[in-house]
């Protein structure tokens, strides 16, 4: 969900009665669009991070400590000359909206107590961090907004801080009834229940409100008009109770891979079957879990960026030769016309004569016999014409063979670059990036990767899985991993398994010689059509005995040949499940 004012209510809340005058120990800023602030209260320390990145912008306790760069920012170093040794001695949530405010008890250059203000506001990619003092005067900003940037607010240091305008709503902390359905009668009736809730009712997100319908009717778009009302307000007032009460419940809802897909402050339902849910104790370990795994494969997509505008250009030279050498392809159809013109000339060649530009001839080699005219040069001779026409069929007889080949090779090429393209997006390690590098390196692309010296030893190892028989499954990460597997580690009477036509990881089951049951088939098909580029319900996915897997001589990583193959179609399923199952 988004982060919303009711989510900042909560996290205030957990920080308040955890950190009551926190002393700032650490300032850090592990990224451009964070900074975390170790804090100490008793015995505990902890981080307060302030995320306000236009990803994830939010604000959390938490125990993970990230790495941080060299050299700090500037930003950076003047919190620390503010705030090293400082107390945070109160919070406040403005006007019940994204922001909070830190009042932090601190000296002044000349060592004289002073206050100054930490001002977070958690507002998508209008997120900031801005220092005040203590008249709400602008010192510095994490993102500076002039003029030019903004002609309705701006954040500029000498500025006096001012609240983002908002529009006017009800606040979700007061419950009236009265007020509830006199809004409710007067909100179009064609439009939803969800947009009824956050029009009329500030700080709420949408999630929020497809819960609060979803209890209250049994779905997240019924229209006003068809509502029980009475329910409703019931339903409405429940979660208000919740809110002001703090009787929070931090849920994340996963779907069926067990990857994080929302988080709440409360009990998530409304996103139906398929989905589990995870309850934690609290606010700031419900973040560290779900934004942990978020933040890693985050970092390991950017690290790898370097990779796929690589695989991007590739692909886009490769699909421009591939047009170009398809046309001459299809050009190069017309030699048969070429060597037909050459026989009506010579089938005609009594009648002609030097000079001649054209000549009208009946086509015997059509059924319909048509007449046909066939161009001459007038400087050449009959016989020379007709040479001419032999010539040019035999240049595309020879061009055929020569552009069949490269069309195959480009067309294979294509196919092997959406294939790393599918690997890299589910890489999870900086080992399955190094890989990935490593095999483009020796496949060609090595001009293109400029510095890079390939590393002595990569340790990125395949995963495994176990079927609900006992069989090991083998899955490859990236291409040259799947040629490992399937020609180093299988035995001959080892399954293979691959998605049809479809780029993915080689899935080895090794049997031992034994004959699996169909249930062991079907987990294996299904793995293999989830670590695929696959993305309709039903995958077709071919299976044989590994014996039966050849890899042409001089053919790309990854690429193979088989035969006497199966061929089930299977919903998806990852690996986890089947382990788990």
């Amino acid at each position: 969900m988004a982060f919303d004012a009711c989510m900042m209510r909560a996290v205030l809340s957990e920080f308040a009665s955890q950190f009551p005058e926190a002393k700032i120990e650490k300032v850090l800023q592990p990224q451009n669009d964070e900074i975390d602030l170790v804090v100490h209260h008793g015995r505990t320390s902890r981080r307060l991070v302030l995320n306000v990145g236009p990803n994830a912008p939010r604000l959390q306790l938490s125990d993970i400590a990230k790495e941080n760069p060299l050299k700090a920012p500037m930003f950076c170093m003047l919190l620390r000359k503010y705030f090293l040794g400082a107390r945070i001695v109160g919070v406040e949530q403005l006007g019940f909206d994204r922001i909070a405010v830190f009042n932090v008890a601190c000296y002044d250059e000349m060592g004289f107590p002073t206050e100054k203000k930490i001002i977070c506001e958690i507002m998508g990619k209008y997120a900031n961090l801005i220092v005040t003092d203590a008249e709400y005067k602008i010192l510095t900003a994490m993102k500076i907004i002039d003029f030019a940037a903004s002609t309705v607010r701006q954040v500029l240091p000498g500025m006096k801080y001012q609240i983002p305008a908002k529009p006017d709503k009800l606040s979700p902390l007061e419950i009236d009834e009265s007020a509830f359905f006199e809004k409710l009668s007067a909100f179009p009736q064609e439009r939803t229940v969800e947009k009824f809730i956050t029009t009329t009712y500030s700080g709420i997100a949408t999630q929020i409100a497809h819960e609060i319908t979803s209890r209250a009717t049994g779905s997240i778009d019924v229209p006003v008009l068809n509502v029980d009302r009475d329910r409703l307000f019931s339903t409405f007032r429940e979660w208000q109770e919740l809110l002001i009460n703090e009787r929070y419940h931090p849920t994340v809802a996963l779907d069926e891979s067990g990857k994080p897909i929302d988080y709440s402050y409360m009990d998530i339902t409304y996103l139906g079957d398929g989905v589990t849910v995870k309850h934690y104790e609290s606010l700031s370990e419900l973040f560290d879990a779900y934004f942990a795994e978020k933040d890693r494969l985050e970092k390991i997509h950017q690290r790898g960026r370097d990779l796929v505008t690589l695989l991007n250009n590739a692909t886009s030279r490769t699909e421009r030769k591939l047009a170009i050498q398809r046309e001459a392809l299809i050009e190069s159809e017309r030699g048969e016309e070429h060597r037909r013109k050459g026989d009506l000339i010579i089938g005609n060649i009594y009648t002609l004569k030097r000079g001649m530009t054209s000549f009208s001839a009946i086509d015997y080699y059509d059924e319909r016999c048509p007449e046909v005219t066939v161009e001459l040069d007038s400087r050449l001779s009959p016989a020379d014409n007709a040479q001419r026409y032999y010539k040019l069929y035999n240049k595309a007889k020879v061009a055929k063979e020569v552009l069949t080949k490269q069309v195959a090779i480009w067309e294979a090429e294509l196919v092997y670059l959406e294939s790393v393209k599918a690997f890299l997006s589910n890489a999870e390690t900086e080992d399955d990036l190094a890989e990935i590098r490593d095999e483009l390196y020796r496949s060609g692309y090595s001009s293109k990767m400029k510095g890079y010296r390939p590393p002595k030893q990569i340790k990125a190892r395949p995963m495994r899985f176990t079927t609900s028989g006992g069989y090991e499954l083998l899955v490859g990460r990236n291409n040259v991993q799947n040629d490992h597997l399937t020609f180093k580690v299988a035995e001959k009477h080892d399954i293979w398994f691959h998605t049809k036509d479809i780029p993915g990881s080689h899935v080895i089951m090794v049997t031992g010689g034994a004959e699996p049951s169909e249930r062991d088939y079907t987990e294996a098909v299904a793995v293999a059509a989830y670590y695929s580029k696959a993305t309709q319900d039903l995958v077709a996915v071919d299976y044989t005995a590994v014996k039966n897997v050849k890899k042409p001589q001089g053919a790309k990583p990854g690429f193979v040949i088989y035969k006497t193959n199966y061929t089930a179609y299977v919903k998806p399923m990852s690996g986890e499940e089947i382990s788990g199952g």
